[in-house]
C-alpha cells in the first residue's frame, strides 16, 4: 500500500515534473548534484578541542577571564543527585562515546579545558593552598574518569618542579637535647645496678601464700623433712678440716712398745 501511494503521488504531482524530461524518462537525482571542488575538499576542518597542545593559553585567554573570572572552574558546579545527601563518589564519567551525560563535570562541560601536568593555573585549583591536599571529587564535582587524570598530572607536576608544595617545619620547643632522652648524652647505669637489687624483679625472694603453702603440706606431708621459709643471707662457711698427719709405720710401732 505504502508502494502504491508514493507510485501514484510521483505520477499527479506537478512539483516533480522537472525530474523527468520530454520523453517521460526519468532523471537520475546524481545529475542534480553538484560535485565539491578539489580546492574546497582540501581545506583544514577546524580543530574541535582547541588548546590541546598547549591548554596553559585558555586560562591566560580572555574568553576564561569572562566565563569564570577568577574563581575556580569548579566554584559555580552543583551536582544532580536524589535526596537531600548526595552520594560519597561521583559519577564514573560524563562522556561514553558520543554521548554526554546531563550537567557534566566542571571539566567536561568545557571541551576547552585540558588536564596536563604542564597547565599549572588549572591544577591549582584542585589543591588546598593550606595543606597541599588534592581535593575529593565530591568536593569538586568532577567525574571520576577526571579526578583520577587530574591526581596523576599533579604528581607529576609534583614529580617535575612545576607545583611546589609547603611541608612545614615545626621548631622543637627545647633545643637542648642533652636531658631529653638518655641515649643521646652518657647512658646512666640501670636503677636496679645503682640500689644492688636484683636485675629482674623475679629474682628476689616473694613469700608464697598461706592457702598454697597448706596445700603443699597436706599433699607432701610424707616428704617434708624442715619447713620453708625464707632462704638465708648467705650459705653457711663450713670450718676447713685441719690435714691429718698420716704416721709411718716404725712410729706407730715404737707407741706401742712401752
Amino acid at each position: 500500500m505504502a508502494a502504491f501511494a508514493l507510485r501514484t503521488l510521483w505520477r499527479h504531482l506537478p512539483s516533480l515534473s522537472p525530474l523527468r524530461s520530454a520523453q517521460g524518462v526519468q532523471v537520475p537525482l546524481q545529475g542534480l548534484c553538484t560535485k565539491v571542488s578539489v580546492e574546497e575538499e582540501s581545506l583544514p576542518s577546524a580543530p574541535v578541542f582547541p588548546y590541546e597542545d598547549e591548554p596553559w593559553k585558555y586560562l591566560d585567554s580572555e574568553e576564561y577571564q569572562n566565563r569564570y573570572g577568577s574563581r575556580p572552574v569548579w566554584a559555580d558546579y552543583r551536582r544532580n543527585h536524589k535526596g537531600g545527601i548526595p552520594s560519597q563518589r561521583t559519577r564514573k564519567m560524563c562522556i561514553r562515546g558520543n554521548k554526554v551525560a546531563g550537567n557534566p563535570c566542571p571539566i567536561c562541560r568545557d571541551h576547552k579545558l585540558h588536564i596536563d601536568f604542564r597547565n599549572v593555573k588549572l591544577l591549582q585549583q584542585f589543591v588546598c593552598a593550606h595543606t597541599g591536599i588534592i581535593f575529593h571529587a565530591p568536593y569538586t564535582g568532577v567525574c571520576m574518569k577526571q579526578h583520577k587524570k587530574l591526581t596523576q598530572a599533579i604528581q607529576k607536576a609534583r614529580d617535575h618542579g612545576l607545583l611546589s608544595y609547603h611541608i612545614p617545619q615545626v621548631e622543637p620547643r627545647d633545643l637542648d637535647f642533652s636531658t631529653s632522652h638518655g641515649a643521646v648524652s652518657g647512658t646512666p647505669p640501670a636503677p636496679t645496678l645503682v640500689s644492688g637489687e636484683p636485675w629482674y624483679p623475679w629474682y628476689s625472694w616473694k613469700q608464697p601464700p598461706e592457702r598454697e603453702l597448706s596445700r603443699l603440706r597436706r599433699l607432701y606431708q610424707g616428704h617434708l623433712r624442715e619447713e620453708s621459709g625464707p632462704p638465708p643471707q648467705r650459705m653457711p662457711q663450713v670450718p676447713p678440716t685441719a690435714p691429718t698427719e698420716v704416721s709411718s709405720p716404725d712410729q706407730a710401732g715404737s707407741q706401742r712398745v712401752p
